[in-house]
């Protein structure tokens, strides 16, 4: 039968009918299934007559009937008016009568019709990815600050430029919340909490002003209590307004000894020759990381170009499925970084879904044409890359590539690894091109 038509391009709704020939002859080898089970008063296990069998499990037999007839003929449908499903079937309209053909309708989505044009014309930017010297002067005075020493000096309070080694508990003040479980300059979390050991610089550019202001001036073995009002627009939000009281003890005033910048420094560093190999080393790694980054942004843009001039609509179901993605891999984000499943649970899922759903239909359509222009340019995916991708898994998860290929297998991830790096490899292509 033909499809009915609609106002959308992926969405197709068809009339199904199947013959009462086929309906009997399933029922009949239910029937036979449910004689060998069933337990009916008067008979034994398995010489019931097929006539009571029917009566008696009248319902439950034209409900297995309709799971087994209704996919299979569904596809058959499909196949014949060569329409290649996205999503499961809505079934509507049900007819179910014994010596009657079995009759549905089916909704569901397909495929869009995707051309795609102009993109030999897409243009990407080139930005300048140089290093400056000042930049690697910069970066090499980060290590020199990582390998930072710090010694102990007595008889004077605590001044600008002095570290203190101090001991502090938090906690909220007023019943605002929780104290935050972090050093002085940045508490994060919202525990009440004891912590030893934190150096805080009085008057660093990274110390809350409240620990400047209530330590200067104060000795070894001294013990503060103060507030600490964090803004409105702090970067934690979770403190972001609140007020916490501290209590601090000073247990040592240190000054920080930074190492000198010269051949032997770059020989602790690692295997350096001298501090102008460790300098050369620092710029090649700065542009390789801008190039990547300015390679990443342009690859963005030129996505998003595609787009706009490839407009078409795309199934719901796709775009579901890229909302779920997204979800659990923000998800998973969230956990790495400490959150509890059951404060997980606590969000509203409804309110992040419609949060992700423009960016799900942008990926979804890029995916399409990015798939498109693979096919067109004959961009294809060798089975050594596969292996390579295989073998790279196997080497993080500690197992042998044959456990992770017959696992992907399994669960169908070769071939979406497949996808992605035809995706990727496309994407190359519409780089180079576009200079």
């Amino acid at each position: 039968m033909s499809p009915t038509e609609t106002s959308s391009s992926t969405k197709r709704e068809i009339q199904v009918e199947i013959p009462a020939e086929d309906v009997a002859r399933e029922t009949a080898t239910l029937v036979q299934k449910y004689q060998k089970l069933a337990r009916i008063p008067g008979f034994r296990t398995g010489h019931a007559p097929a006539s009571i069998i029917k009566q008696r499990f009248a319902e439950g037999i034209k409900s297995d009937v309709v799971e087994a007839l209704v996919p299979r003929y569904f596809r058959k449908e499909t196949d014949k008016l060569g329409l290649m499903p996205v999503s499961q079937p809505r079934v509507s309209d049900l007819h179910v009568h014994d010596g009657e053909p079995l009759r549905f309708k089916a909704s569901f989505e397909v495929m869009p019709a995707v051309r795609v044009e102009d993109y030999k014309e897409l243009r990407a930017d080139k930005p300048d990815v140089s290093v400056s010297d000042e930049e690697v002067e910069q970066s090499l005075k980060s290590l020199q600050e990582q390998r930072a020493t710090f010694t102990s000096i007595e008889g004077s309070p605590l001044g600008n430029g002095d570290f203190a080694q101090v001991s502090l508990d938090g906690k909220p003040k007023d019943g605002e919340g929780s104290a935050p479980p972090a050093a002085a300059p940045g508490p994060t979390g919202t525990n009440p909490v004891h912590m030893d050991d934190i150096l805080v610089e009085i008057g660093g550019q990274g110390t809350m002003p409240e620990f400047t202001e209530n330590l200067r001036g104060a000795a070894a073995g001294e013990e503060r209590t103060f507030d600490v009002h964090y803004p409105q627009d702090f970067s934690d939000q979770r403190l972001a307004g609140k007020t916490f009281t501290y209590i601090v003890k000073v247990n040592a005033i240190k000054q920080k000894s930074l190492p000198e910048l010269n051949d032997a420094f770059a020989k602790e560093l690692g295997e350096f020759a001298d501090l102008a190999e460790v300098r050369t080393r620092i710029r090649e790694g700065m542009e390789a990381e801008k190039k990547h980054t300015a390679e990443r942004a342009a690859k963005d843009k030129l996505v998003a170009e595609l787009v706009k001039r490839n407009d078409f609509e795309v199934p719901e179901a796709l775009v579901e499925h890229q909302i779920d993605i997204r979800l659990d891999r923000g998800l998973r984000a969230l956990a790495a970084q400490g959150m509890k499943a059951e404060d997980m649970k606590k969000m509203d899922l409804n309110r992040l879904r419609g949060g992700q759903r423009d960016q799900a239909v942008q990926e979804v359509k890029a995916a399409l044409l990015l798939e498109k222009i693979a096919e067109e340019e004959k961009i294809e995916v060798s089975d050594a890359e596969i292996d390579h991708e295989v073998d790279a898994l196997a080497e993080q998860s500690k197992q042998t590539p044959e456990a992770i290929r017959s696992r992907l297998t399994r669960d169908g991830a070769l071939d979406r690894i497949r996808n992605r790096i035809r995706n990727e490899k496309t994407l190359d292509f519409l780089y180079r091109q576009s200079a």
